[in-house]
Parts: C-alpha cells; sequence; structure tokens
C-alpha cells in the first residue's frame, strides 16, 4: 500500500503526470483516513490530522512522489433555478435552512435528488432539472483552510 504525502489542488500540477486514477463521488471525496483503490488496482492509503475535501482534478502525491488524479464520481443531482437572483437566493435560505450540502453552479443550485426537499422546492417557484454530474459542494462558514488539509 502507498501512503499518500500531500494533496496538490487542481490546476496546481501536471495532469499529464499522473500515474493512476481514483474516481470518487463527494462524500468519498471528504475524508481524514481510508484506503482508496486506484483504477490500476493499486492501494493508496490517506490518513490525515483532519478531514480534507478532495476536489475533482485534485492529486494526491505518493510518497514515492508519483502523483494520482482525483475525479468526481458523476451522481445523481438536482440542479435548482428561478426567475431572479432575489429568488434564486430566498431558494437558497430555504435549502440552507435545512442544513443540506449545496454546489453553486453559475446561476443554478446543485443538491443530492431527495423527493422532499424536490416537492419543497417545487411549492417555492423553482425550476427543477434532473442531472448526473459531478457534486462539488460548499465547504461551509466554518471550513478552515483550503480544505485540503496538507
Amino acid at each position: 500500500m502507498k501512503r499518500v504525502t500531500a494533496i496538490k489542488p487542481a490546476g496546481q500540477w501536471d495532469a499529464s503526470a499522473a500515474r493512476d486514477t481514483i474516481v470518487l463521488d463527494a462524500q468519498d471525496r471528504h475524508r481524514r483516513r481510508v484506503v482508496f483503490v486506484g483504477a490500476e488496482g493499486a492501494t493508496y492509503l490517506l490518513d490525515l490530522p483532519r478531514p480534507a475535501q478532495l476536489r475533482d482534478g485534485d492529486a494526491l502525491v505518493i510518497e514515492d512522489g508519483a502523483v494520482v488524479r482525483v475525479t468526481g464520481k458523476p451522481e445523481p443531482l438536482v440542479e435548482i433555478s428561478a426567475t431572479n437572483a432575489q429568488e434564486l437566493a430566498r431558494l437558497a435560505w430555504h435549502i440552507g435552512n435545512r442544513h443540506i450540502e449545496v454546489q453553486i453552479a453559475g446561476d443554478a443550485l446543485r443538491i443530492r435528488r431527495d423527493h422532499v426537499l424536490e416537492e419543497m422546492l417545487r411549492g417555492l417557484g423553482a425550476t427543477l432539472s434532473y442531472i448526473d454530474a459531478v457534486f462539488d459542494p460548499e465547504h461551509g462558514a466554518y471550513a478552515h483552510g483550503d480544505g485540503h488539509g496538507l
């Protein structure tokens, strides 16, 4: 098993240097200690002092200097839009009031599919689109640092 010694954020490393890839959904990209299995079958130990939020395109630096690309796994999501920015902000408030993870995607919001929330949002006038995409939710107000942990 190869040990992860650092995390390089997307865009701050040479993606052509990746020797392997791990494909993870949003929940599996938020970890402190876990063993990952790469697409090539190798195993990697991530053991951090505090949880890190890995993002699509990040690199795990292995103890021998090799890098492994983190790829976000598409998930079933709901994309939420509104007629104007004020209405979208109101919808965001209602989502946040329920402590649901949310991704800001341009002029829309994304959440994991949930029929109860979808019904509430429709009742509030939202337009919903069902998509499969990489989910990259906001870190939250109390997340410190860059979220990478190393």
